[in-house]
């Protein structure tokens, strides 16, 4: 993808905002292309999940969304889940995480439910 310049002195600061979010947006739009319904599936499933387990890494509940059978053609599509979750109120970063799968690098989120946050429709 094109980086988008500001000018000529380089990047905007807020392109990687922009780049992330159409990314999100493409992978989003292919997993419910081979997976029809699979945004809505997992998010029921993550606030089921924080709602019974608590405060957990971002790998472990993915990970435990796939064991429950809802899988996307490509685990980056559970990056636009939590990032409406996120922006919905219903779910907040709390701490971070070694990345098992990064092998062993930093930058994994910590996710729990908001306290009182937004709508928390979880159905069954």
């Amino acid at each position: 993808m094109p980086r988008r310049r500001k000018d000529d002195d380089g990047p905007s600061l807020f392109d990687w905002r922009e780049e992330r979010d159409e990314a999100l947006a493409k992978v989003a739009a292919n997993a419910e292309d081979t997976s029809p319904g699979f945004a809505e599936k997992a998010r029921q499933f993550v606030l089921r999940f924080l709602a019974e387990h608590g405060p957990t890494a971002g790998e472990g509940v993915t990970d435990a969304c796939k064991r429950a059978g809802i899988r996307p053609h490509d685990d980056r599509a559970f990056g636009a889940v939590y990032l409406k979750l996120s922006r919905d109120r219903l779910i907040e970063k709390v701490g971070q995480a070694i990345r098992r799968k990064g092998h062993g690098t930093s930058g994994g989120n910590v996710w729990a439910l908001v306290e009182g946050g937004g709508r928390r429709e979880v159905t069954e």
